[in-house]
């Protein structure tokens, strides 16, 4: 069945099997959820915290949160031996998450301006809690319900669509904050966002409720002690911990080195932003399609260089149009982030054993959370340190230096580490 088809079918979820509603149900429950991710976070997000007034270790802050987050994953892998309803814990949690976070836009009028800012981390940080928390079950469900064949084609299609729509949000969400003033433009996003967060709902229920296989060991100790033992799965865990840790002090403040340092304009940053993520949304397609001929841990591996060239590429801004540079800078990440967003997905439910994988998901997650919290900080720490340092030291100068680390890391562990493929169930 062609791509199209695939988009097709997504909307007659009523002809289709249970099972194939099911993975429809997780395209269309992905639409509001991309909608609010994208019209809430990314560059808006750094936007956002810059009109409470934050500086660049908050906003380091503020994007070190997702990734802390996740640390929880390993409290939430030790009580899903428990229930046996994901389907309603996923529901509770994933509309939690987007309340909280949807209700920081009331921050402006009901906060002391001194305090906005600790405010709005303080409520960030519960909805990522809850995010995470619900992650866990999502993936679970997701996991079960996804034929292991067809993960790589699925997730491809499921991607790609849900980029392209992120794509239209961010890029309408964009120009409705250079249309309006800050105060009217946020209030529009909040809006829409709220509503997306009911749809969103309504489809998170409709998920199926697959009935879930326990783990076979006796304690807490041994469940946790699983994946450590796996050395496999640990050294590639830590490989790609150690380069979250690396590639989170550049990346995630690329937003804010456009705004603040470049003084690119809000509208020209969603642009820049939606060309990454229309790439993403066709490299998705083809990295999922390449999936079903090469092993994951090998194009994992493939993904990596890729990533640290769109850091190097920052020093064209020397010799180049800065916003051509950003461009380019933006179309080396969204091909490989696509590509690593996917495959470490792919790796982590199927590198793993179904009665065991919500704690090896766990420990993946807690792992590559810690490093992937530590690297905003360093990076907003070390961006206020050389705010009185020479323009190109602060333009580009960061990135590259990461780039390089990124690339070495890349190309001489890299191979090592990732070589082994293995299949779960």
């Amino acid at each position: 069945m062609s791509f199209w088809n695939h988009l097709v079918s997504v909307f007659r979820r009523k002809q289709l099997s249970s099972q194939r509603r099911g993975l429809h149900t997780s395209i269309m429950e992905g639409i509001p959820a991309a909608i609010i991710s994208n019209l809430l976070g990314g560059p808006i997000l750094t936007i956002y915290i810059v009109y409470l007034g934050g500086t660049p270790e908050d906003v380091g802050l503020a994007l070190a949160i997702p990734p802390l987050a996740n640390l929880v994953q390993l409290i939430a892998a030790f009580y899903m031996q428990r229930f046996n309803n994901r389907r309603l814990l996923l529901t509770v949690f994933g509309v939690a998450h987007r309340a909280v976070w949807i209700a920081t836009g009331l921050i402006p009028f009901t906060v002391s301006d001194e305090l906005q800012v600790p405010v709005f981390i303080g409520m960030l940080l519960m909805s990522f809690l809850f995010a995470s928390t619900g992650g866990m079950f999502w993936t679970s469900i997701i996991a079960d319900m996804v034929p292991a064949q067809v993960r790589g084609r699925y997730f491809g299609i499921r991607n790609t669509i849900h980029w392209a729509v992120a794509s239209i949000a961010l890029l309408i969400g964009g120009q409705i904050l250079e249309r309006f003033n800050a105060e009217t433009g946020f209030a529009i996003l909040y809006t829409i966002s709220a509503v997306c967060m009911i749809w969103n709902a309504l489809e998170l229920w409709r998920y199926p409720n697959p009935p879930f296989e326990r783990s076979m060991e006796s304690s807490s100790a041994a469940l946790f002690f699983k994946p450590l033992r796996d050395s496999a799965y640990m050294k590639a865990t830590i490989f790609i911990s150690l380069f979250i840790l690396l590639q989170n002090i550049a990346v995630p403040l690329f937003s804010y080195v456009m705004l603040e340092i470049l003084h690119i304009s809000k509208w020209w940053i969603t642009v820049i932003t939606t060309v990454q993520m229309v790439v993403m949304m066709i490299s998705y397609y083809y990295w999922g399609t390449m999936n079903s001929r090469f092993a994951t841990r090998t194009l994992l591996l493939w993904t990596l260089p890729i990533i640290a060239l769109s850091c190097l590429l920052w020093a064209g801004i020397e010799i180049m149009p800065v916003i051509a540079v950003l461009i380019a800078v933006h179309i080396a990440l969204g091909f490989g982030s696509g590509g690593y967003n996917l495959l470490v997905f792919n790796f982590i439910i199927g590198d793993t054993p179904k009665a065991d994988r919500p704690m090896y998901v766990a420990m993946f997650s807690a792992l590559t959370g810690l490093t992937g919290f530590i690297g905003p900080l360093v990076g907003g720490s070390i961006y206020k340190r050389i705010e009185q340092s020479p323009l190109w030291l602060q333009s580009y100068g960061v990135s590259f230096v990461i780039g390089a680390a990124l690339l070495i890391l890349a190309l001489t562990a890299g191979p090592l580490i990732l070589r082994t493929e293995r299949r779960g169930s």
